[in-house]
């Protein structure tokens, strides 16, 4: 209740401010050594994860700051583009202290100078030693750059893999149209740490029967550096970096609550790079009625009008902070070369454009990542060492977890456990999402769903989701609640949906990640 009179008040304030007061700016949160990652614990965004090139990893919390871990040792830094690429805490992290790492490795990681390593990482004794658990490595030992390496949990609660094309000019390893090699791809994998395997294929990948490696999920790519879910949409948004003229940004639309678009989407390179055709193409282009068009691109050189320009985009998140006004739905994005800090609308589908695209008025030096905590506040790090938080006139409120104890009774992977945001199309509803344990050490839950305010909206179907999947529909009852049963056996992410008249539309809660509880 206290959150909804927030969003209420804030709304009104939004409307009397002047538009000009609306602007966003930049607050630094600290300085760091190449900050490369900007992540939160999933249920509390207030404790921040920094991870820097060289391995190193830190705590910010309250303002106060401390080393979190340190897996230098392992990671090969800094020839071109090589380091500790990015992190993702496990969304069981307020119980296990778990974290994911992308990293290019030296020999002591088991491969050969500069692979890519994806591997699980837990508290050891010391924030020095953490315990790594493998997950998996890719060989990119051949060139230092083009290594991608951005890690996101997906709405459908798998782990979703970034990896450039191997390096070196116009994919010379021909690995973008290759869905029998890693490069050039976003992977898809359910991860299992101390586990072996240590992970496992969803058995919706689209290469999961073969021709094709199991764990591909998106291909032709070039260097995916930097991509994003839409907390609120679950859409995809891939920043691709280009190679001479063109830099571009991919879209791929959630097909329905808590799952992910664009499996088995070709996205063109090395055939083509933006909208035009690459000025080298491999002889296995052919016809290009396969690619998918990216909703966006622009030019190398400066056309001197105002419009983006750059040489290496670093794509951000689409803003689900309130506080930031009319930046509210539009995606963030900037370029290393311009420094400038842009945002766009994304279209209804994937063969739409983008839209609107306009300057915000500011830019970082060196920028290499936006982050994004698990109130929805964004970040940018530039690569000079500053992390800066996006605010408004007024900045965001991010409560405490409030709905889920720490040791897993059920954790808000978005930040505020029970509460939500709505879903695009539904103004003024909220969907409420919350679970209880019905014994201690127990696997099984009660979930409930309410939507307010409860107006027409009696009988109306609630379906909720597991692991992106539909698990059951019941109708909302006189109170506009609905309760449900469900036992787990892992780390399960839940969402609710309820679809109301066709001018409020589609209502979506936060997902919410029920966990087992820890061993004893």
């Amino acid at each position: 209740m206290h959150r909804l009179i927030w969003v209420a008040a804030l709304g009104a304030l939004l409307c009397a401010l002047p538009s000009a007061a609306m602007a966003a700016t930049l607050e630094p949160i600290g300085s760091f050594r190449q900050p490369m990652s900007v992540v939160s614990d999933p249920g509390n965004g207030e404790r921040l994860l920094i991870a820097e090139r060289e391995g190193g990893i830190e705590e910010v919390s309250q303002g106060e700051r401390a080393p979190f871990a340190d897996i230098s040792s392992l990671v090969s830094c800094c020839e071109v583009e090589r380091g500790l690429l990015s992190i993702v805490p496990a969304p069981d992290f307020g119980s296990t202290g778990r974290f994911y790492a992308a990293y290019t490795g030296t020999p002591a990681a088991g491969g050969s100078e500069g692979d890519v390593y994806v591997d699980s990482f837990r508290p050891g004794s010391a924030p020095a030693t953490p315990i790594r658990e493998p997950i998996l490595s890719i060989g990119h030992a051949a060139n230092p750059n083009h290594n991608g390496g951005q890690l996101q949990f997906g709405p459908d609660g798998n782990l979703y893999i970034s990896l450039g094309d191997g390096g070196g000019s116009g994919d010379p390893l021909e690995s973008g149209q290759n869905t029998d090699v890693m490069l050039g791809k976003i992977l898809r994998i359910d991860p299992h740490p101390e586990q072996s395997p240590a992970y496992s294929i969803p058995s919706d990948n689209p290469f999961a029967n073969g021709p094709g490696l199991d764990e591909v999920w998106a291909y032709g790519l070039r260097n995916p550096w930097r991509f994003s879910f839409d907390r609120t949409s679950g859409d995809m948004v891939i920043a691709d970096v280009g190679q001479d003229p063109r830099e571009e940004v991919d879209f791929a639309p959630s097909p329905g609550g808590g799952a992910v678009g664009g499996a088995g989407a070709n996205y063109g390179w090395n055939c083509r790079e933006g909208l035009i055709a690459y000025t080298e193409p491999d002889l296995v282009c052919g016809s290009t009625d396969n690619f998918v068009n990216p909703v966006f691109d622009y030019p190398h050189d400066d056309p001197g009008d105002g419009s983006p320009s750059g040489c290496s985009i670093i794509g951000g998140y689409v803003v689900r902070d309130l506080s930031l006004g009319d930046l509210y739905g539009r995606y963030l994005y900037t370029d290393f070369c311009s420094k400038e800090i842009r945002s766009l609308v994304l279209p209804a589908s994937a063969e739409g454009s983008a839209s609107d695209d306009r300057s915000e008025g500011l830019s970082v030096g060196k920028p290499g990542a936006f982050g994004e905590d698990a109130c929805g506040r964004l970040y940018v790090a530039s690569n000079e060492g500053p992390v800066y938080r996006l605010e408004g006139a007024v900045p965001a409120n991010c409560p405490l977890p409030g709905g889920g104890d720490q040791s897993g009774q059920a954790v808000d992977a978005a930040g505020m456990a029970g509460q939500v945001e709505r879903s695009r199309g539904a103004d003024g509803f909220q969907l409420y999402l919350s679970a209880k344990r019905l014994r201690p050490g127990g696997s099984r839950f009660r979930v409930k769903v309410r939507l307010a305010p409860c107006r027409d909206a009696v009988g109306q179907p609630v379906q909720l989701n597991r692991n992106g999947n539909s698990f059951a529909d019941k109708d909302l009852n006189r109170r506009c609640r609905a309760r449900f049963l469900l036992t787990v056996a892992k780390p399960t992410p839940i969402r609710a949906f309820v679809r109301l008249d066709e001018d409020a539309g589609r209502v979506g809660s936060r997902r919410l990640v029920l966990l087992l509880p820890p061993p004893r």
